[in-house]
């Protein structure tokens, strides 16, 4: 089936008196359960993050006895191929035909782009995961919030701590060619940049691309470091072939959020030892919350949640403080949006709250890749508090500028 069900409601037979005797909206705000639609990525190269994605709201909902704000809890969960026709369609049939309240996702800014002017004209409640920038921009999207980040939000204070604190000069960076790949390398060429770097080369393979040999051989060995934009397993099959080739004696490694997320982490093994990346996220966060979901995942599922789960995870608090907030009455779609941009909570990630766009503001960690107890983790080396995806710049002159994209900011440096 192309939308699996799970329904976490049970005593249907007391649901289904209820209908009868009580009047419509009553029954809508207590004996329904809140149906709640998951856009994930279950096949194809963003698999292993969309499957994180689901485990980690299965679990954040079973934790809660699969109740949110005094209410009963139904999630449905459809597959989206990674595909922005198929996000399209899964979104239609997870509203019109299955009726749900609020939408968790879709994970790829592609995706999101794709499904922007729908959820607009449904007026669907959307907690995203994806990180397109304009959707919280230039052109926010009333109906959608996001409590991970842009595209872009980490990549700036890693460009700045590469410039600073490593010290580089000259850099590459790397990325899918799609829009989270190109948002994300030109956010970090513009801080960079902005903090006397220079950006030599750029490169977008497809995001399906089956061997990255090509790209390798191109790389100008006249640069300090690399910057990886890629999203899903793309990440560490690149390093695999930098390292095949020899190229990682040359050319330093550093990474934005997912290039090398927990979900893949697992699957590398000393050459990813060393490497530096950026994220809102760390399974080595030392905190109550954290420390609890992370010793949980890793129980379930043998390693650490990433990006993608505790993106899931996160939403998850978002969603039940604005529950609460609204006294579990989500068919009130107005003030059920405005609660959701007025949450602020605590989180696995740290404390969370909104941006007048939708946007989160909040905590985002460089990593280093270390072992520890057999197993490579992202250890948090420095932290950089409230976060707001406008970096240091002010809001209105970065509203003013084209989004980020391949062509801009332009590449002043390229070749040189």
């Amino acid at each position: 089936m192309s939308i699996s069900r799970r329904t976490f409601v049970k005593g249907t037979a007391s649901a289904a008196l209820a209908s009868v005797s009580m009047p419509a909206i009553v029954r809508a705000q207590s004996s329904d359960p809140i149906r709640i639609g998951l856009l994930t990525v279950k096949t194809g190269p963003l698999a292993s993050g969309g499957i994180d994605m689901e485990r980690a709201l299965v679990m954040y909902l079973k934790e809660r006895d699969n109740q949110l704000g005094g209410r009963k809890v139904e999630l449905l969960v459809a597959d989206t191929g990674g595909v922005p026709a198929t996000a399209r369609t899964k979104t239609q049939e997870l509203v019109e035909k299955n009726n749900v309240n609020c939408i968790v996702g879709p994970l790829a800014a592609f995706e999101a782009l794709a499904i922007d002017d729908y959820l607009r004209a449904r007026e669907m409640p959307t907690l995203s995961v994806a990180a397109a920038e304009d959707m919280t921009q230039r052109n926010p999207n009333p109906w959608f919030v996001r409590g991970t980040s842009t595209s872009a939000q980490c990549a700036h204070p890693l460009a700045e701590y590469a410039a600073k604190e490593l010290k580089y000069k000259r850099m590459i960076t790397i990325a899918d060619d799609i829009a989270y790949g190109h948002e994300m390398c030109a956010g970090f060429q513009r801080v960079f940049e902005d903090n006397g770097g220079q950006i030599v080369q750029k490169l977008f393979p497809p995001l399906t691309a089956p061997d990255y040999g090509t790209y390798v051989a191109q790389l100008n060995t006249n640069a300090d470091a690399i910057f990886l934009g890629f999203a899903g397993s793309n990440g560490f099959r690149f390093v695999r072939q930098l390292v095949e080739y020899g190229l990682d004696k040359q050319i330093k490694i550093i990474g934005g959020m997912t290039a090398l997320d927990e979900s893949v982490l697992r699957n590398m093994g000393d050459e990813a030892l060393g490497i530096v990346t950026a994220c809102w996220y760390s399974a080595g966060i030392d905190s109550p919350l954290n420390n609890k979901f992370a010793a949980d995942f890793r129980k379930d599922f043998g390693y650490d949640p990433g990006f993608y789960a505790a993106g899931t995870f996160t939403e998850a608090a978002v969603l039940e403080a604005a529950i609460k907030a609204v006294n579990g009455k989500v068919e009130d779609k107005k003030a059920f949006m405005a609660a959701l941009k007025a949450t602020k909570v605590d989180t696995v990630r740290g404390p969370v709250s909104f941006d007048e766009y939708g946007n989160v503001v909040g905590n985002v960690f460089i990593r280093k890749v270390e072992r520890k107890d057999g197993r490579l983790v992202n250890a948090v080396i420095k932290t950089y508090p409230n976060v707001s995806q406008f970096w240091t710049y002010d809001p209105k002159a970065f509203l003013a500028n084209p989004v980020y994209s391949r062509d801009w900011p332009p590449a002043k440096y390229i070749g040189k």
